[in-house]
């Protein structure tokens, strides 16, 4: 019998969400469940878990998707100029932009080196800064964007791309990257940021003890994960990310808030279990359900974009570590 771990379950029913909505195609589908799974059989069996119908199944024995190529410029190590593709939000600020300063810096991890697209005041003056986790997609010209956003606030942020060892997100075929992320696991996701966070640390445009962490969707999980072991974060805000392990709650020391969307129920639906585990320490902490909208309603280059309610989450976002950081 197939056993889905906490990531490759709400990874593969996010997915089979953007099925069933029409969102995405039954390919797109299959081929990202055979990434995430490694077989075609196991591929099957997570599709039954989540709901498919056995008609829409792939049969065991069909041969595994061939990896092509991502055509995303993400992470390649040059950021290209002007306006984001596909951004509708207001707040998007272009590669280039007056008074900032952006750049590919590398930094070690376990005897590696990461990759992290950073973005900061061009005036080099010492001062808060943000860790950002892309999601399941990988580092896009979107992430880069909101790392942009920070900076355009005051922040010196730093977006990793989690999938440096694999030779980073641009060198992936795109179906294939969310497969990578959950093979690679959480526990090493973490530990980059905990080597981001001391390399911010090290650095003269940052204000040593002012760090936040900020991440969207699968990011949002790593987010909430990292909070609970990551001591010496001021704050953290998780966009409709799962819980951590609520037994873990109790270690968190950052000031956090959780963004949630109404309509996602997967994600909102369980929120309560946590809103209780925190109710239950010392932790700040605030949870805020935006009305009307789904899962995914901050990232403007996709189908669920809010522009109201994104920009009330950014708002408030920037509200909580002004407060916090």
């Amino acid at each position: 019998m197939v056993q889905l771990g906490k990531f490759e379950r709400y990874l593969i029913e996010e997915f089979f969400d953007d099925y069933r909505a029409g969102a995405m195609t039954h390919r797109t589908f299959t081929r990202r469940v055979a990434f995430i799974m490694g077989s075609m059989a196991a591929a099957s069996g997570a599709m039954l878990l989540v709901g498919c119908t056995p008609e829409e199944v792939p049969r065991s024995t069909d041969p595994m998707p061939t990896p092509t190529p991502s055509s995303s410029t993400a992470g390649t190590g040059t950021a290209a100029a002007g306006a984001v593709p596909g951004a509708k939000s207001p707040l998007s600020v272009p590669e280039g932009a007056a008074g900032l300063t952006t750049a590919t810096v590398l930094f070690p991890a376990d005897g590696t080196d990461i990759s992290g697209y950073l973005a900061r005041p061009e005036s080099g003056a010492a001062g808060p800064a943000v860790l950002v986790c892309h999601e399941n997609r990988g580092l896009t010209p979107h992430i880069q964007d909101v790392a942009r956003r920070f900076a355009k606030a005051g922040y010196a942020a730093l977006a990793l791309d989690l999938l440096s060892r694999e030779g980073g997100t641009a060198s992936l075929d795109s179906d294939a990257v969310s497969g990578a992320l959950t093979s690679a696991g959480a526990p090493r996701h973490v530990a980059d940021f905990a080597a981001a966070f001391d390399y911010l640390q090290g650095q003269d445009f940052v204000d040593s003890g002012r760090i936040a962490m900020n991440g969207y969707c699968f990011g949002g999980g790593i987010t909430w994960q990292a909070a609970t072991e990551l001591a010496g974060l001021k704050a953290t805000a998780a966009f409709y990310g799962p819980a951590p392990d609520l037994n873990k709650v109790p270690a968190i020391k950052a000031a956090v808030f959780g963004v949630y969307a109404e309509r996602d129920a997967r994600i909102t639906g369980a929120m309560p279990g946590l809103r209780d585990a925190l109710d239950a320490t010392t932790v700040t902490h605030q949870l805020t359900v935006y009305p009307g909208v789904d899962h995914a309603f901050h990232n403007d280059t996709g189908e669920r974009y809010n522009e109201t309610q994104a920009t009330a989450a950014w708002n408030d976002t920037l509200a909580w570590f002004g407060q916090h950081v």
